[in-house]
């Protein structure tokens, strides 16, 4: 029984030495552990010109130690009055390169997204979490260094016809998003159990531009992350724009998630 214990232990610590990884706005190299499930509950909203939101359920499933899996469902009033449920969408993430030493790592990851939306076309942007439907594929590196994780990306998106509203005919069909992380360990100072709470800040960079358009974002993201027993977590951020010429909800956008995890599944 005791063998046991330190085994959950010893897979929770390893968990936590990797937090300042567990981006908010953007997903790391590095995956989840294999065989542990993940639920997460995620409220955006913004308040101008009026009060909109957005929740999103997501599952997150570790294959292996190179593969992880994610399923979303969407319900806002973002396109109505009312909340209503939008659609949804399938990630995955593979890990195919991994340096490791003692307290920092280097790895790659390529990652594939296809959602599905009934939405009609408000905006310019193409959004794969509930507001358009469309493919996304694209790469990720990941750098760990002791406290701090830097992480950048890069994908190219491709927008459908959503469910029973056409894309416009003169607007973007394809685009291209990238982002730019940095994560910091702030607590604890130092390590003596895995049910310390741990408190991580984060600063991201996440772009768009529809190529052909002129049309494009930059934002700014800070967020603070609290996890608790190494199993559960809650973020806060908000993201406002330092550049913008496209028309799009994301902008001043607050973002509440909580999540909790299942290991040794």
């Amino acid at each position: 029984m005791k063998a046991i214990v330190l085994a959950i232990c010893l897979v929770a610590c390893a968990c936590v030495v990797r937090a300042q990884e567990l981006y908010v706005n953007t997903e790391p190299a590095s995956n989840m552990a294999a065989h542990s499930l993940g639920v997460r509950v995620e409220n955006q909203f913004f308040t101008t010109p009026e009060f909109k939101n957005r929740t999103t359920l997501e599952l997150m499933y570790g294959a292996s130690g190179k593969l992880m899996v994610h399923a979303s469902g969407y319900l806002s009033n973002f396109y109505q009055t009312s909340q209503r449920l939008e659609g949804g969408s399938v990630y995955a993430k593979y890990r195919f390169y991994s340096v490791d030493s003692v307290q920092s790592h280097f790895r790659g990851a390529f990652f594939g997204k296809a959602a599905i939306s009934r939405n009609p076309f408000n905006t310019q942007e193409i959004a794969l979490e509930g507001d358009n439907s469309g493919v996304q594929g694209g790469v990720i590196f990941t750098k760990l260094i002791h406290k701090l994780a830097i992480s950048g990306s890069a994908s190219y998106l491709r927008g459908f016809d959503n469910s029973g509203n056409a894309m416009p005919i003169m607007g973007a069909k394809n685009a291209v998003a990238y982002s730019l992380s940095a994560g910091y360990l702030l607590f604890p100072k130092r390590y003596t159990s895995y049910k310390q709470v741990n408190m991580n800040v984060y600063a991201e960079l996440l772009g768009k531009s529809n190529p052909g358009y002129a049309q494009s974002y930059l934002d700014v993201a800070p967020a603070v992350q609290f996890i608790f027993n190494s199993v559960c977590r809650l973020d806060f951020s908000y993201r406002a724009p330092l550049y913008n010429s496209m028309d799009r909800f994301s902008k001043n956008m607050y973002l509440v998630r909580f999540e909790y995890n299942f290991f040794n599944l």
